[in-house]
């Protein structure tokens, strides 16, 4: 066998596991769009339906980009940040950065309510930033004997920031506010409503320029400087790119539980290690199971809608488990 001939077939595998992805999704897709408590067929489509056409224009398309958007570029951020970090169980949903931007939503609500929600959206992703670069500093000083007690010290990190969110939010009367925020849920996505999320997308394109980098950043800091990396440089423009994409999600649509955990860790368990190589899978699945969970909470009590947030909390909850048992039988 030519050495040319296993590198043909991990491509091949790749190009397959691809190509499933876009099918599956492209399938699920097409189905959300007929999915809602307002009429919308094929046949009314085609005949040119005007109050179908303003469904599908207004708010079935808006709500569709806005849960791939948001699906993919999560999940390229927990890819990034379980790389750089070096660890599986290190994203955005356990290391205090979504918490983090909760609270910077807050602060921008209670000093900056009359500002655009550009300002908003800039006031939490430094507040994201602050919070993930506080939880590496205390992961840098953890000592740990078992993989699992990264992502609870992580829990643990947001929950008291959480916490804290929460009982600032009480004493200022703003709790409903900061929850219609940060709910996870795409029911109020309408034309107009969701563009920020284009630029969490252009984020997640601009990981992909960088794959190679994160890479060879993810194998430590002397191997990256005997390779020539500006090592410190690479990893804050990493961190820097997951801020700024939990943030827009949190402003944008709220916090969606595990997607940046589960999604990854599924996919590099199966593809391998390699940025370049597995982050349009990543980004396809994160959109897919997004838009699944979205689907679910459509059609589950129809005409009734579950939170993209409750229904992505179960399905995620159990793959984390399965993730975490698999992680832990793999050999050292």
């Amino acid at each position: 066998m030519t050495t040319t001939e296993p590198d043909t077939r991990r491509r091949g595998v790749r190009s397959w596991h691809l190509g499933v992805a876009v099918v599956a999704l492209a399938a699920v897709a097409t189905a959300s769009l007929f999915a809602g408590v307002t009429e919308l067929t094929p046949e009314g489509l085609l005949r040119g339906d005007p109050e179908q056409l303003l469904v599908l224009t207004e708010s079935r398309l808006p709500r569709l980009l806005a849960v791939l958007l948001a699906g993919a570029a999560l999940s390229v951020a927990g890819l990034v940040m379980m790389s750089l970090t070096r660890n599986r169980f290190v994203t955005p949903s356990t290391a205090g950065t979504a918490e983090s931007a909760s609270l910077g939503v807050l602060v921008a609500t209670m000093f900056f309510g009359g500002e655009s929600v550009w300002v908003k959206m800039l006031i939490a992703v430094v507040f994201a930033l602050a919070g993930t670069a506080v939880f590496l500093r205390i992961l840098r000083r953890l000592v740990y004997t078992d993989i699992i007690v990264v992502p609870l010290a992580g829990i643990m990190f947001g929950g008291v920031i959480g916490a804290a969110t929460t009982f600032v939010a009480y004493r200022a009367d703003l709790l409903q506010t900061i929850g219609a925020w940060t709910s996870g849920e795409f029911s109020g996505v309408l034309a107009g409503r969701y563009e920020l999320l284009w630029i969490a997308g252009g984020i997640a394109v601009l990981g992909y320029l960088y794959a190679d980098r994160f890479t060879v950043a993810g194998m430590g800091r002397d191997f990256s400087v005997n390779l020539g990396l500006h090592y410190d440089r690479v990893v804050n423009t990493g961190l820097v790119l997951v801020s700024v994409i939990t943030a827009v999600i949190v402003v944008t649509v709220g916090n969606i539980p595990f997607l940046g955990l589960v999604v990854p860790n599924l996919v590099t368990l199966a593809l391998g290690d390699n940025l370049r190589r597995v982050l349009p899978v990543t980004a396809l699945a994160g959109a897919f199971f997004v838009l699944l969970c979205d689907v679910l909470g459509r059609v589950v009590r129809h005409p009734y809608e579950i939170p993209v947030e409750t229904i992505a909390g179960v399905l995620g909850g159990a793959l984390f488990v399965y993730v975490v048992l698999r992680t832990r039988r793999r050999p050292a």
